[in-house]
């Protein structure tokens, strides 16, 4: 069967459940019949996860690839637990410029605390991360696209260099949801998501999961998630059990519409560049042509906005686009980026002109997004000429 069909009759448990959905099982105690199940290994305690957490794990690792998958309450602490699981004091981690900022300043000033150290690669040069390598590396992680820059990486050459250094890789996968990209099927070795946007797809609840295929790397993931205290709740697991349902269909919408949009942005006097892996004119094109099936609701353009007086009649003019972060909801969004950006020097253009916008295009009707920025272009001519 193909995944959509998959996501759909995924069901654990008894094979003659009546419900189409499993039951959410909101418990802390679980009553079990002897002294011997106590200690046996099984689900002991509710937060290991009951059925609705089961099912969870199995679509996922269907969705990536994986064999193990663990879930935790949000996409930064899988992150944290995927890194953290795979290295001890006195290693060094290398993480892409262009992941996502938390998980950087998670790498940059936890780790240290911990004994790790920390370093940053270009994410376009596969060449200057192997000579980053150090004896003590023993993580690369990775991003792609890249977070609010949308590099994609050279995954498979990076691959090959980790391998032959013996190095761990670990990648957050939120932007291909494992619908157009499975970093597994690439060869890394732990695959994260953020939950809490298109698997949960509706802006309501918060979720991440860390996949792989490694049975040794899925017990150290295990191992840590306990000793740190980690689960998810039963109804942010529920939540995005049923987002799994419809994410095929969901994604191939923001999809087509982003996509719609990028095209109409190109053409404006006011955007000096549209950054979309999927447009011809993207640096890295090839490679996610090769890499990726498809792409979602998720990119950026740099707009032409002298100053903040600019910006800000930009986006308060918008109606439809609200301002807030996150994103892989059903509704639009749009955020300056500029502020987030903490790159290396030789990292990302500094002569590039405009502001960087990140934008999501949700599930609204395409022309109607379009028409909303058309007004938006049309008040920030309007300030331009005063």
């Amino acid at each position: 069967m193909k995944l959509p069909t998959r996501l759909i009759h995924n069901r654990k448990g008894n094979p003659e459940r009546r419900t189409v959905n499993p039951p959410v099982e909101r418990a802390s105690t679980v009553l079990l019949p002897d002294r011997q199940s106590l200690y046996g290994g099984g689900t002991g305690y509710g937060r290991m996860g009951l059925s609705v957490h089961r099912e969870l794990e199995a679509a996922l690792c269907d969705l990536e690839g994986g064999t193990h998958a663990r879930l935790t309450p949000s996409g930064l602490s899988a992150c944290a637990v995927a890194i953290a699981s795979a290295v001890e004091a006195g290693d060094h981690v290398l993480l892409s410029d262009s992941v996502y900022g938390p998980t950087r300043r998670f790498c940059e000033k936890r780790l240290p605390t911990m004994g790790i150290s920390a370093a940053r690669f270009n994410p376009r040069d596969p060449a200057a991360l192997e000579a980053a390598i150090t004896p003590s590396t023993k993580l690369i992680v990775l991003e792609s696209p890249g977070s609010l820059t949308f590099e994609i990486s050279d995954t498979p050459a990076i691959v090959a260099i980790a391998g032959r250094a013996g190095i761990t890789t670990v990648m957050d996968n939120t932007w291909g949801a494992g619908v157009f990209h499975r970093p597994l099927d690439l060869g890394v070795d732990i695959s994260v998501q953020a939950l809490t946007k298109y698997i949960v797809g509706h802006a309501d609840a918060f979720g991440g999961a860390v996949v792989t295929k490694n049975r040794k790397l899925a017990a150290s993931v295990e191992s840590l998630t306990e000793d740190w205290g980690i689960s998810l709740g039963p109804d942010d697991a529920y939540a995005a059990l049923r987002g799994t349902r419809t994410l095929n269909t969901r994604l191939k919408a923001h999809e087509a519409s982003a996509l719609e949009i990028a095209e109409w942005l190109g053409k404006q006097e006011d955007v000096s560049l549209v950054i979309h892996p999927a447009l011809p004119n993207h640096p890295d094109h090839e490679v996610w042509k090769r890499d990726f099936s498809g792409s979602c609701g998720l990119f950026g353009f740099l707009l032409d906005a002298p100053d903040e007086v600019h910006i800000d009649a930009f986006l308060s003019a918008l109606k439809l686009f609200k301002m807030g972060f996150s994103w892989g909801g059903f509704e639009s969004l749009i955020i300056p980026s500029d502020e987030q950006l903490t790159r290396l020097p030789e990292d990302w253009s500094q002569a590039r002109n405009g502001r960087l916008i990140r934008l999501h295009a949700g599930l609204e009707d395409t022309a109607d997004l379009i028409d909303d920025l058309a007004r938006a272009f049309s008040v920030l001519d309007n300030v331009k000429n005063t």
